[in-house]
């Protein structure tokens, strides 16, 4: 059967699924029924509400459109070239969130079918990202912004190595190694921005490719300096409270030194101290998780959404949650999270495009980089979805996370600062 064809019957599916309104994999069910469910119900929620976030990003690039039909939307005050950075926004943190659940092996689930259809999608929309003839070809090169999406895009490149890197054909790969090395003209702020530089270059030595040993020993080396105690890292010279150390920080200095690690050019207890510093971190990310699901919406990006989860997430992917944090009370905790998120429309215009805002169209919170594509990063919540079906994440019963034992009465750990 030629690729075309497989593509062919994918979009079909996707696209029957999707405008029919019909989710053969799950029933929605309500945050009470959840509540009272096991993990097979939770799963398939994740599931359709990370389809229900991604689908119009991933299929209009598949088929060219995503420019045609992506709204532009911006914050007040908005300062950046909209349509020079929006679009590789949205594809960028797409996929990165979407990255651990398509590394999946292929299944004859309702669920690996369309997981199946969906990584079609993706690899024949990346094709037209780096395709200078396509509709949809993305700029790597003109803007500073740039920087950041294209570290998301490898970011998922190293998350989903088999599923999406090499799956994609050698001129595509070659298009995206080239895209990366092109970023090396520009500069962006001194802060986490130098770990979207590190990353970019971190892939490039991963892949066996010319990479930049200076970006990426810069960044590990400022960030490590920048380092304020308890799990915590300063985002630049100044501290700033917000949701940075998931958005970005922890997440992708673990993956940073996974490779360097990988590479010998760190070693192992260096690696174990970034890794034991998000473990520690996600500890306050689940407890920020209050009894009904909401969480504060403070400090800068707030209309990133549920990227705020995004390092409590790649703990639980990789196996190291704290001794204290069981995989059940995270699933639950992020499961009332989302139910509360995206339960109903207000997070959607009326062709299932995010909209700017926290939990609604709430335009006047928007930062001046924000428009659209930024809102994409809301993905990276769900990295736990690339644990299979029968990881005791999903299998284990239903569990109270920390604030539902604390408001209720129950024995709650005594938590305290870290010295790592």
């Amino acid at each position: 059967m030629s690729f075309k064809l497989t593509l062919k019957k994918s979009k079909e599916l996707v696209a029957s699924l999707h405008f029919a309104g019909i989710f053969v994999l799950i029933a929605l069910s309500s945050t009470a029924q959840t509540k009272q469910s096991g993990g097979t119900a939770d799963r398939k929620f994740w599931v359709k509400t990370l389809y229900r976030i991604s689908y119009p990003v991933i299929n209009n690039l598949a088929n060219e459109t995503l420019k045609q039909n992506m709204p532009l939307e911006k914050g007040n005050n908005y300062n950046l070239k909209l349509e020079h950075v929006t679009y590789l926004e949205a594809v960028g943190r797409t996929i990165a969130g979407i990255a651990p659940w398509l590394e999946l092996p292929d299944d004859d689930s309702e669920e690996g079918k369309l997981r199946k259809s969906f990584r079609l999608l993706v690899i024949e929309g990346l094709k037209h990202a780096v395709d200078p003839k396509s509709k949809d070809y993305l700029d790597f090169r003109s803007e500073p912004q740039a920087i950041v999406d294209a570290a998301y895009v490898a970011q998922a490149f190293i998350r989903a190595p088999k599923g999406i890197w090499a799956a994609l054909d050698t001129t595509t790969q070659q298009r995206y190694v080239e895209e990366f090395k092109s970023l090396r003209n520009r500069t962006g702020a001194y802060n986490n921005w130098l770990l979207f530089a590190g990353l970019t270059e971190g892939f490039l030595f991963k892949i066996g490719a010319q990479y930049d040993p200076a970006r990426l020993q810069f960044a590990l080396k400022k960030i490590n300096e920048w380092y304020v105690g308890d799990s915590w890292y300063s985002d630049g010279e100044k501290f700033s409270m917000d949701y940075y150390n998931s958005y970005v920080i922890h997440p992708m200095m673990v993956d940073l030194m996974q490779i360097m690690l990988e590479k010998g050019k760190t070693n192992v207890d260096d690696y174990n101290k970034s890794l034991a510093r998000m473990a520690r971190y996600s500890e306050y990310l689940e407890r920020v998780i209050a009894p009904d699901g909401s969480y504060p919406a403070y400090g800068r990006s707030v209309t990133y959404r549920t990227a705020a989860f995004q390092a409590l997430g790649q703990t639980a992917l990789i196996g190291k949650l704290p001794a204290e944090v069981s995989p059940a009370q995270v699933r639950c905790a992020l499961t009332a999270v989302f139910h509360r998120m995206y339960d109903g429309k207000q997070n959607f215009d009326n062709n299932g495009w995010l909209v700017l805002g926290f939990n609604g169209h709430q335009p006047e919170i928007a930062d001046v980089y924000t428009s659209t594509g930024s809102l994409y990063m809301a993905t990276l919540g769900f990295l736990p979805l690339g644990l299979k079906a029968n990881d005791p994440f999903w299998t284990s019963p239903p569990a109270p996370w920390t604030s539902v034992k604390a408001w209720s009465g129950a024995k709650v750990k005594k938590d305290y600062k870290v010295e790592y």
